[in-house]
């Protein structure tokens, strides 16, 4: 989807129509007063004062035939350049502007305004030349923002629009806002009751519901198996952390204000923890290890908090707690080369099951010049740095690097996928560091009986569980594949009180075959059953009646087709055992 703000003619169209929609509202609603009026990423948006009325989405299109009636009269945009005595004086009716005139520069004594006919507002520009240029446009939503952002002040009412020069680039957009709105994880979790949210349980704090755990188990136990069959030993540990630990690991200088507050209990202060890697260091040292024992894998699927700004909350994908695919890997320098290339195989094998095909590679290195963000060791930094080159470059994959975006501790591989709703995401992350066994005195007995410090590989395969799903859910619009789905199967039989006893004996068997499979008995028309085991997005629905029970057979209608087939109920539930078991998607 293209950035408006960034492309320079949309930039002035976007910035225009903003004005068009001020002039309109101003019509029809005399009293309004206004804040500010900015063009953004997705088009513009006009942040308004009505009073006592409010504008509601039914009002939008009123408003759009206004603005259409006044770009049809053509009237030409007009600069002028007034003091700010006169600035004042021209804006004394309204507060906003006035705030907005007196915190400006003191150098600034010219201030330009644009003028449309009856219309003049505070701007700096630049604009389209007249308002008949502002013809392809559409209002799309209308909500409450607090004036400057701050709770403490007035709710004022903000209206967001799109501009663009030919009708067809609007219905392009306008198809794919409407796409996006379908995929987005929130709507698809809420339809297909995967997760919920609730203020009283707290903002970012979503909670997985039935439906939703099977989901989270199904891939917690795939990656699990995977790590497993890698050697990899997994660990459960505590949710909380003393902030001495923090301290030590260097968390606490360099990641405190991402942290939940403090809690004092007896003495000690512990915080909810937001990563890790201490817990795994301290599970590394509670014994002296050989270099035979290397390298040493430790996994977890870890509880984590932190506390984002609750603007930058996005149902599961972005939250205030989350579960990461998390992982340690302790090994000597001559094992990095290797190890590294077995996490590397293992995300792309993990990607492979997924489908997922498009994704982009980017090295993050440590800016230099920033000496408060990074562990102050340039010699430790230089070769962790050239070590990741070095392997990437022998293993064969192409990457981009990003200075400034590493850990504070050490440089990293992180694999980024665009999802089909927002910004590119990191899904999949490997970190080479050399700090953390150091600051925790890491220690195994080497060949020649010295003690020396491991280096270790912090991974992560699915990054969190909670962002994975919101990213598969928005991939497939819900239709997950049949092994991962909540609901495998839908048993309808087509008469409740003639054809039970048949659909009962199939949905005992599917889940006696550890199919998860629903009976749908209720007195209901065949019609609106299979309606709903489509609008739920179950990938197989098995319709049985007279004809299905006496020749064993079931009537398979696959999710996202409206062709039927029938077949012997063995022939089916041994289709369904492979497809699951090949993870088919």
């Amino acid at each position: 989807m293209i950035n408006i703000k960034e492309d320079e003619r949309l930039n002035k169209l976007n910035h225009s129509c903003a004005h068009l929609l001020a002039q309109a509202v101003k019509h029809l609603y005399p009293q309004a007063k206004f804040w500010v009026g900015p063009v953004i990423d997705t088009g513009f948006y006009y942040d308004i004062d009505l009073g006592d009325q409010v504008v509601k989405e039914e009002d939008l299109e009123t408003i759009e035939k206004e603005m259409k009636k006044i770009s049809k009269d053509g009237k030409k945009i007009i600069r002028e350049e007034i003091s700010k005595e006169e600035a004042l004086e021209k804006f004394k009716e309204d507060p906003y502007k006035l705030d907005l005139i007196s915190r400006m520069n003191e150098e600034e004594q010219i201030i330009s305004c644009y003028r449309q006919g009856d219309f003049t507002d505070l701007c700096r520009g630049p604009h389209v030349e007249t308002v008949k240029e502002i013809k392809y446009f559409k209002l799309l939503k209308v909500s409450g923002a607090y004036w400057k952002g701050d709770s403490n002040n007035k709710m004022l009412q903000r209206i967001y629009g799109v501009c663009f020069e030919k009708e067809e680039d609007l219905t392009t957009y306008l198809e794919a806002l409407e796409d996006a709105k379908n995929r987005d994880h929130r709507k698809i979790g809420k339809e297909l009751e995967i997760f919920m949210t609730d203020d009283l349980v707290g903002r970012g704090l979503p909670m997985f519901l039935p439906k939703g755990y099977i989901l989270w188990q199904e891939l917690e136990n795939y990656i699990k198996e995977k790590e497993k069959e890698l050697g990899y030993l997994h660990v459960m540990t505590p949710c909380v952390g003393n902030v001495e630990l923090y301290k030590t690991s260097g968390h606490w200088d360099h990641y405190k204000e991402n942290m939940f507050p403090m809690m004092e209990v007896e003495g000690e202060s512990f915080v909810l923890r937001p990563m890790n890697c201490p817990h795994h260091m301290m599970i590394y040292a509670n014994k002296m290890h050989s270099y035979k024992d290397l390298p040493i894998r430790i996994g977890e699927i870890a509880h984590d908090f932190r506390f984002e700004a609750s603007g930058a909350l996005k149902g599961i994908e972005r939250g205030r707690h989350f579960c990461q695919n998390d992982a340690h890997i302790f090994v000597t320098k001559e094992q990095i080369k290797e190890e590294f290339k077995n996490v590397v195989d293992l995300i792309f094998d993990v990607y492979k099951d997924f489908g997922i095909t498009e994704y982009r590679c980017v090295l993050s290195l440590r800016d230099k010049e920033d000496k408060e963000k990074y562990y102050p060791d340039d010699a430790m930094w230089d070769q962790a740095e050239n070590e990741l080159r070095s392997v990437l470059k022998e293993i064969g994959i192409s990457y981009e690097e990003e200075i400034g975006e590493a850990a504070f501790y050490g440089p990293k591989l992180d694999v980024n996928v665009k999802p089909a709703v927002g910004n590119e995401i990191t899904l999949s992350t490997c970190q080479l560091d050399f700090c953390l066994p150091q600051k925790f005195d890491l220690k195994y007995v080497d060949k020649d009986g010295e003690k020396k410090t491991p280096v270790v590989l912090h991974r992560a395969i699915l990054g969190s569980l909670d962002r994975f799903i919101a990213y598969i859910l928005e991939e497939t619009k819900g239709a997950l594949p049949t092994w991962l789905a909540p609901v495998q199967v839908k048993v309808i039989p087509v008469s409740s009180e003639y054809h039970l006893e048949y659909a009962k004996e199939v949905f005992k068997t599917l889940k006696k075959h550890e199919i998860r499979v629903e009976l749908d008995d209720r007195n209901e028309k065949l019609g609106y059953r299979l309606r709903e085991a489509q609008t739920k997005k179950i990938p197989y629905t098995l319709v049985v009646g007279a004809s299905e029970e006496e020749a064993k057979t079931v009537n398979v209608r696959k999710y996202g087709s409206i062709e039927t087939e029938e077949i012997p109920f063995e022939k089916f539930l041994q289709n369904i055992k492979e497809e699951i078991k090949k993870k088919r998607h």
